[in-house]
């Protein structure tokens, strides 16, 4: 990031500025660094880390309960299974470095590391983007046809869409910093920003338009189907009601129990997609406005954002806690060690009310 630079008279009785701090001492085009002072230092360490910790644990404990658990292998919950390593992975290969990176401002794993980083940044990014996409479908189906839902989502299916939440983003991401595409027709003003301690690749305006598109493509999806998806509900709660007094027979009542759990089902992966907008869609916004207006934002209202979107790899193990109870279950069994018995994996982990 840089900043415009102001030039000042100073008279001859002002005593000279401070000396600057660099990230590496006595290296010649070493980054000047911009320490924050104690206080903010480790209430920021305090914040960012605590973040890395929750992505890092809550997400493993999504992985572990529905590897582990038999009732819970169904093609719903591998794509949640699967979104979760995303998150992991943002929290053990991102979210540590981007810390550091953060409060010292300044950039200490080398740049081959800092190509890798950007690299996991840009992929698990878009691979928790593709995970929600393919979980907004399968609650399309799940909800708009509940009883032919598991003839069309299979576990095969559900396989295919996570081999292209993972392959696609990280065939691109790779592509992308790996060949040097990133900076094509930016290879100046790289030159001219680069200095040893900084991990701020350029992208060019193509590159950026990319990332906007296959940001915003499938956040049009999700917002379609999932509009569909509570205007079904709508309908099939309304003609559930209104058949609640008169007698039903066995089979439409397990029509309604299907259409129940599916629905809620749908409104809980719905408050995930949203979270996950909330938190991404600054960043990419401010992302695309900084390259085709030439706005330059401000580093701590970069960092803001850049945190903001890190902070929702660690948001979903708390929505599934706050609205599933077989998760809860699940982690109960977990940090107890049960799940170490040899017959955990069939205990029954739904509640009456799932």
């Amino acid at each position: 990031m840089s900043f415009p630079v102001r030039n000042t008279i100073r008279s001859s009785s002002e005593s000279p500025p401070p000396p600057l701090e660099l990230c590496y001492e006595n290296v010649n085009g070493s980054c000047v660094k911009s320490p924050y002072s104690p206080g903010p230092r480790v209430l920021l360490y305090v914040v960012f880390g605590f973040g890395a910790v929750l992505a890092v644990f809550g997400n493993f404990l999504v992985v572990i309960s529905v590897l582990h658990f038999k009732q819970l292998h169904s093609p719903t919950n591998f794509l949640i299974a699967s979104l979760a390593c995303a998150d992991f992975l943002v929290g053990v290969t991102v979210m540590p470095f981007s810390m550091v990176r953060s409060v010292e401002s300044c950039w200490y794993f080398g740049d081959s590391f800092c190509t890798f980083h950007s690299c996991c940044d840009v992929a698990f990014c878009i691979s928790s983007l593709f995970h929600l996409c393919f979980i907004s479908i399968d609650r399309y189906i799940a909800v708009t046809d509940p009883l032919v839902y598991p003839t069309k989502f299979t576990v095969s299916v559900s396989g295919m869409c996570i081999s292209i939440s993972w392959i696609l983003p990280v065939v691109y991401s790779g592509a992308l910093f790996y060949t040097g595409a990133n900076d094509d027709g930016l290879e100046e003003l790289a030159r001219d920003l680069y200095c040893i301690g900084r991990c701020q690749l350029v992208l060019n305006q193509y590159w950026i338009l990319t990332d906007f598109l296959l940001f915003f493509i499938p956040t049009l999806v999700m917002i379609t189907l999932y509009s569909k998806i509570f205007l079904v509900a709508r309908k099939q709660a309304q003609k559930i009601e209104a058949s609640v007094s008169n007698s039903e027979s066995s089979s439409e009542s397990f029509k309604a129990r299907v259409a129940k759990r599916e629905r809620k089902a749908a409104k809980t992966l719905g408050v995930t997609v949203v979270a996950f907008l909330i938190s991404w869609l600054p960043y990419i916004v401010d992302s695309f406005f900084d390259s085709y207006l030439g706005i330059m934002t401000p580093s701590f209202v970069y960092e803001i954002l850049v945190w903001f979107s890190y902070y929702n790899s660690a948001l979903n193990p708390l929505i599934y806690a706050a609205f599933y109870p077989w998760f809860r279950k699940a982690v109960k069994l977990t940090i107890t060690g049960q799940v170490l018995k040899g017959s955990s994996s069939t205990i029954n982990v739904f509640s009456k009310e799932t």
